[in-house]
């Protein structure tokens, strides 16, 4: 017995030893840089420019025929007036009439260019709402230390952030090494098959393989991180994939006072019930693992114990990091039922129910692989099970964070915002980006606006705003981001 006790100890003590010597050098991964100076900027007229893009109600409707092509020509040509020397510099191509090809041609064509995307369009303000903004949502207007509207944060500031940087670069004579494309899409909040899906077979078309890619999806936030007072810019290295799976259930008809022992409707909600119950596993890999590696060292002792011990405290992690709807989402495909269909008068049995349930798919699975998994758990042969052929799109690549791309974007980030902690993450959402994804595989996702908690919700919702200071901040950000990509 005694030998035992021993033996125990002596394991206890090798695996103390083992989690304490991981945890110390458990080190930082943040880029050591100098700071660079403060560009002087006008931030009035920054937020004037911006304002200005909010006017025009660049709407993307799942009813493609609401499409105004009107405020897209309005937004064209507010965007030729606004940025003059931008405009006599770079080349401009409109692509399947609407979206917006820059050229900034680089003096080495041997040099790799560097593509930095954004989109037009934006999300419809909820019909009734409007009367809950603080500011009308397509007034642009600036008030409180904020520019107010649609677009603010999703996604116009990008779009004429990047412009306001090459323009001030043009201005000052600026000529970059590297050509620079700029490609701007107007149905990313449709899914971009009609703007950055046309631009990236264009570009595709004339065999340009970029350096990198750039897009919204990350944000330097405030308040987000636990454990973490200073600002971490979460840099997105990947997305998930999107598929809406349709649930069919088949019974018999009839009048509602001689109904069978299950009906339609009842079979289907026993099939949606058992795949809400049986969600498919969580796992921390790929982004979310890179994640913990990069944020981790920035915590308390606590906390850098369990992040560099995963193999031992992993479930532990995954169960309190999986508790909140946000934090599970990077850490599994996610289930949600969406749409329900059936019947057509309250005492007529209806012989099919209907219902769709959007997947956002992570990392390592696939649009197979929910499928079968769909089939598996719902197991009823009365259930039809068949994904949607217009929303299927299997997870991107993953960007190394030893590639250069990553390790450039957050040395930029440090030497604009030396407090910054810089993390990879997964965005959870769909952007453009996957569309460009066949020409390189260095595809980022970051904007440098600061949010915090509270403008979550703003995005796709109410009172959707940026600060006046953050955005001149989204500014430097790119200045520098061309600086030491392109000049």
């Amino acid at each position: 017995m005694k030998k035992l006790i021993g033996a125990l100890l002596f394991a206890l003590l090798v695996l103390a030893a083992i989690t304490l010597e991981r945890t110390l050098t458990f080190r930082s991964r943040q880029p050591q840089v100098a700071g660079v100076a403060v560009e002087p900027l006008d931030t009035t007229a920054l937020a004037q420019h911006l304002a200005g893009a909010l006017r025009f109600k660049t709407i993307s409707y799942q009813d493609s025929s609401q499409f105004d092509g009107r405020q897209f020509d309005g937004l064209h040509q507010y965007l030729r007036t606004t940025f003059p020397k931008l405009h006599a510099a770079l080349k401009l191509e409109k692509v399947n009439g609407y979206g917006l090809l820059y050229e900034w041609t680089g003096s080495d064509p041997g040099l790799a260019p560097i593509v930095l995307l954004a989109h037009q369009d934006v999300v419809p303000v909820e019909p009734g709402t409007e009367g809950r903004w603080t500011e009308p949502p397509f007034e642009g207007k600036i008030a409180a230390g904020y520019v107010w509207g649609r677009g603010a944060l999703d996604d116009k500031g990008s779009l004429v952030a990047i412009l306001e940087a090459i323009e001030h670069l043009v201005a000052g004579g600026a000529q970059p090494r590297r050509t620079v494309y700029l490609a701007f899409g107007y149905d990313e909040e449709v899914g971009g098959r009609r703007g950055a899906a046309r631009i990236a077979e264009l570009l595709a078309s004339r065999s340009v393989h970029p350096e990198f890619v750039l897009d919204e999806g990350g944000a330097l936030t405030t308040g987000l991180v636990t454990g973490i007072s200073a600002p971490v810019a979460l840099v997105g290295i990947a997305e998930k994939g999107y598929v809406t799976v349709s649930l069919t259930a088949q019974a018999e008809g009839g009048h509602s006072s001689m109904p069978p022992p299950q009906t339609a409707v009842g079979i289907l909600a026993t099939g949606l019930t058992r795949l809400e119950g049986q969600q498919m596993p969580r796992a921390i890999r790929g982004p979310t693992a890179d994640m913990f590696d990069y944020l981790g060292p920035e915590m308390s002792f606590g906390a850098r114990l369990v992040m560099a011990n995963r193999w031992l405290f992993g479930g532990v992690l995954a169960g309190r990091f999986g508790a909140t709807p946000q934090g599970n989402a990077m850490l599994r495909t996610t289930t949600a039922p969406t749409v329900l269909q059936a019947g057509v008068k309250e005492n007529v049995l209806p012989s099919s129910a209907r219902a769709l349930v959007n997947f956002r798919i992570l990392p390592g699975d696939s649009v197979g692989s929910v499928l079968e998994h769909v089939r598996r758990v719902v197991h009823d042969s009365r259930i039809t099970v068949q994904a949607l052929e217009e929303t299927q799109s299997n997870p991107s690549g993953v960007t190394s964070v030893d590639a250069e791309p990553f390790k450039l974007l957050a040395r930029t980030i440090r030497q604009v915002i030396p407090e910054a902690i810089v993390s990879p993450w997964l965005v959870v959402g769909a952007t453009d980006s996957r569309h460009y994804a066949r020409l390189t595989p260095n595809v980022l996702r970051f904007v440098g606006s600061s949010i915090g908690e509270g403008d979550l919700r703003r995005v796709h919702g109410t009172d959707e705003r940026v600060g006046v200071r953050a955005y001149a901040d989204a500014v430097r950000v790119y200045l520098q981001l061309l600086k030491n990509a392109v000049l």
